[in-house]
């Protein structure tokens, strides 16, 4: 009874977890509609290199696909339990947020650039606690994971809003970012119970998904620094 009690409470609780992914993406395409449709910043992105902005997105998306494709590789060792090649596997992610945050650098300087390395650095670090307690199944630690998770989404948001506030609305990367760490938890669970034939659509899910995140971030930076992008 005591265990057919606690399957009960943790189906709850990931009900309310899906629940706050829903609602954060409503904002989300609220802010959305507002970021395409004002007129201030249409003239901003005309006065923007369309070419250059394309190819700085191109590579902005490469950067976030590696984030999904580093981190896939670090959840596969943790299952196989490989000591040395999760060292390796993490210390490519790393790499890779860096390269993230740097590509903010020209625009908002060194500190910020470092901000946002930590905020990714810990996104990374709630994926890794989630991905650990499953393969233990500890349920406590992966409520723990997913409240780390839910918590640096709300930093990640606070970080560009305060950097952007004009073209990135509070809420906006928070929906983005809650969704992306959804997927994730939803990539471990699959991996769990062995569900392969479910991880090539979560992946195509997921490589659309950081586009997504991708392009909202650099179009909201073209937007600001048009001149940056002539």
């Amino acid at each position: 009874m005591v265990e057919a009690g606690e399957k009960k409470e943790r189906v709850a609780r990931m009900e309310r977890f899906k629940s706050k992914i829903y609602l954060s993406m409503a904002v989300l395409i609220l802010a959305l509609v507002g970021l395409v449709c004002g007129d201030y910043e249409s003239r901003a992105v005309e006065e923007a290199n369309p070419v250059r902005v394309a190819e700085m997105q191109k590579d902005f998306r490469d950067l976030w696909l590696g984030h999904i494709f580093m981190i896939q590789h670090v959840v596969l060792v943790n299952v196989a339990n490989d000591s040395s090649a999760r060292d390796a596997a993490e210390k490519q992610v790393l790499a890779n947020a860096k390269q993230i945050a740097n590509t903010f650098t020209p625009f908002y300087g060194e500190a910020r650039s470092e901000k946002l390395f930590t905020l990714l650095t810990s996104h990374y670090g709630s994926v890794k606690e989630y991905s650990e307690a499953t393969i233990a199944g500890n349920t406590r630690q992966q409520d723990a994971a997913l409240a780390h998770l839910a918590s640096n989404a709300d930093d990640i948001d606070v970080f560009f809003n305060g950097i952007n506030p004009h073209h990135l609305p509070k809420g906006t990367v928070r929906g983005l970012i809650a969704a992306h760490g959804a997927h994730h938890v939803l990539q471990i669970n699959q991996y769990k119970k062995k569900e392969y034939a479910k991880l090539e659509e979560t992946w195509s899910m997921m490589r659309q998904h950081v586009y997504v995140i991708a392009d909202t971030l650099m179009t909201a930076l073209a937007k600001q620094f048009p001149d940056k992008f002539s």
